[in-house]
């Protein structure tokens, strides 16, 4: 006999019965298909450090009311190199410039958004570069985020909320160490 109050296992075709079980009073509603339309974006951010007396300093971004310290980073525009969207987000989201320097990592990213009451699914190519600090101050970012703020090396490990981002700053940590070699430079995109 089959049990009325669980779906049927893969595999399985549902009881005749199905049908007339019993009704709880409510009605229950379809999750959103996120199986229709998919949008594709591609990003560029970076890790921007700098060396200080006490050696690595990387700047993070609070987002989310301050819950969440994060990489800058944000959507290609029309017409930009990847290495152009990683300066100008890095720029804009954290008040500072630097000098763009090798790929670290491409994150890739599927999630599903509402909009207007419909699950979009969303995939999202992320690409990460090491950028060295030049000039600027973290007081001048934009008001996308909450807080930018400089973080010793693995302080700036340990409050990254997100373990893929907390990967892409252990990559530029190595290199900057010299412990992995810096991978070839690649054609603008």
């Amino acid at each position: 006999m089959h049990d009325m109050t669980k779906p049927p296992a893969r595999g399985r075709p549902a009881p005749a019965d199905a049908d007339s079980r019993p009704s709880s009073g409510r009605q229950r509603r379809k999750a959103p298909d996120a199986r229709g339309r998919t949008l594709f974006e591609v990003s560029a951010g970076g890790v921007i450090y700098r060396r200080t007396e006490s050696g690595i300093a990387v700047c993070l971004i609070a987002t989310k009311g301050g819950t969440r310290w994060q990489l800058p980073k944000g959507k290609r525009e029309e017409g930009e190199s990847l290495e152009q969207t990683a300066a100008r987000e890095v720029a804009e989201e954290t008040g500072l410039t630097g000098r763009v320097g090798p790929r670290l990592e491409k994150i890739d990213l599927w999630f599903t958004w509402n909009e207007n009451g419909m699950a979009v699914r969303h995939h999202k190519l992320v690409y990460f570069f090491l950028i060295e600090y030049m000039r600027g101050d973290t007081a001048d970012h934009d008001d996308e985020v909450e807080d930018a703020c400089w973080f010793d090396a693995e302080e700036a490990l340990a409050r990254l909320t997100f373990s893929n981002e907390r990967r892409v700053v252990a990559r530029a940590l190595e290199l900057l160490a010299g412990q992995v070699p810096a991978p070839p430079q690649h054609q603008p995109s």
